[in-house]
């Protein structure tokens, strides 16, 4: 165990990892070591920031804390402490279950954290963190919670209501992100597309953006979570127009069958989702788009998955990734619904809808060779330097590798890339000058 260092360890989205780099702040402005996911934890304190979205994400929670309990109990650590998803959503039965963590912390109190330690919280310190990635890009929270109320979603459970953050401290944290050199903006929400709503009246979207592509040194800003109904469609004026915003839209659409879309209530059709991504990509040419599907939902039948494969094939995702259905306790599918779709075939639905777009992926990629693309470096690994497109998102999408055979390029800068070659997830270039 070493004394004042903390260890901690973020599970899940993007959005707890914001919630990390903050609290790692904190903790280095009352005189700690901080680190972040180490290989070895031995923390005087550990926290771990947990996911309680699904089922299987729940498991790596409890597994994580117990390994710890028992790190805990063999005297490698010093007090472990639970706050996020998780601990938001069961605290009351995980504090019956687990005495052997010293506190547990929701989504939204984890400063208590910090005076139950006997320790100073700092609010002027909000809009500012220790980045965990690399340098030049970072991830930003622009609202909390949701409205949506999906079926089969139990984020609402844990999050609440969605909240926007006003726009003079989302472009604060922004000005404090650029003075550390960060390049690329990624906006965070579980509803994009809702932003303004609650305290400005309307969505207000497309405005953030253009404020935020206002403060120098951005040079790129990419939009993670819309949601299909209401979408605001100011927003596409503003990514077909200003350079800095790129041509890139995640969007989870969950399904096609008009029928599905009901009894998953998402308040849209299939009619309604097929024109919004025609409107998107004639007002954006060239987007990608990715999207997230879902396989196994009580009443799915074979007819509705058979439909949600012609959609794919129809609409050739840029990026699309799946999961199977999770009959989370607390929602709306839970108490109304019962899960009819056996486990295996959920399995095989997914398995099925993943093959086919790897195919597509890989056709898409294959027709990228011959050209040249803005790339942005995001570090080294082996024989390669490893970077992005402006179609790409951080550890999800398609990565461009560099040999280093070609000549030195710098970590956090942008180069022009001629793609030499491209497989189902990475492409393969020389920059060139």
């Amino acid at each position: 165990m070493r004394k004042n260092e903390i260890d901690i360890i973020t599970l899940g989205c993007s959005k707890n990892l914001v919630d990390s780099e903050k609290l790692l702040l904190q903790f280095k402005n009352n005189g700690y070591t901080v680190k972040h996911d180490p290989k070895r934890v031995v923390g005087e304190v550990v926290v771990v920031n947990t996911c309680g979205f699904i089922g299987d994400a729940k498991e790596e929670s409890i597994n994580t804390i117990l390994e710890l309990a028992e790190a805990k109990k063999n005297g490698q650590i010093g007090k472990l402490f639970v706050m996020g998803c998780l601990s938001e959503r069961y605290r009351n039965e995980l504090i019956q279950e687990l005495p052997e963590v010293d506190g547990f912390y929701g989504k939204f109190d984890w400063p208590k954290l910090l005076v139950d330690l006997h320790k100073n919280f700092d609010k002027e310190l909000l809009t500012q963190r220790v980045l965990t990635t690399p340098s030049h890009y970072a991830y930003v929270k622009i609202a909390e919670g949701c409205n949506r109320h999906c079926s089969y979603c139990a984020i609402p459970l844990m999050t609440g209501p969605h909240r926007s953050l006003s726009m003079e401290d989302v472009e604060s944290e922004v000005r404090n992100l650029v003075k550390q050199g960060v390049r690329e903006i990624q906006l965070l929400a579980q509803d994009l597309t809702f932003y303004g709503r609650d305290n400005y009246g309307g969505s207000k979207l497309a405005e953030l953006v253009e404020r935020i592509a206002a403060i120098d040194g951005v040079d790129w800003i990419r939009l993670h979570y819309a949601y299909p109904y209401q979408f605001p469609k100011d927003i596409l004026a503003v990514m077909n127009d200003n350079p800095k915003v790129c041509a890139y839209l995640d969007m989870a659409l969950q399904h096609i069958s008009t029928h599905m879309l009901q009894l998953m209530r998402r308040h849209i059709t299939s009619e309604e989702t097929y024109a919004l991504i025609q409107e998107i990509r004639e007002k954006v040419p060239g987007i990608h788009l990715r999207t997230t599907l879902m396989v196994g939902h009580p009443g799915e039948t074979e007819a509705d998955f058979q439909e949600l494969k012609t959609f794919v094939e129809k609409i050739r995702f840029e990026r699309m990734g799946a999961f199977a259905y999770s009959h989370e306790e607390g929602t709306y599918a839970y108490q109304h619904y019962k899960d009819d779709v056996p486990e295996e075939v959920k399995q095989q639905r997914l398995n099925e809808i993943m093959a086919l777009q790897e195919g597509i992926a890989a056709e898409i990629n294959a027709q990228k060779v011959g050209k040249i693309f803005k790339v942005i470096v995001d570090r080294e690994e082996g024989d390669y330097y490893v970077g992005r497109t402006e179609y790409d998102s951080p550890e999800v999408d398609c990565e461009v590798l560099i040999s280093k055979n070609d000549g030195i390029v710098e970590i956090g800068q942008f180069y022009s890339v001629k793609v030499t070659e491209a497989d189902v997830f990475d492409l393969y270039g020389k920059v060139t000058h």
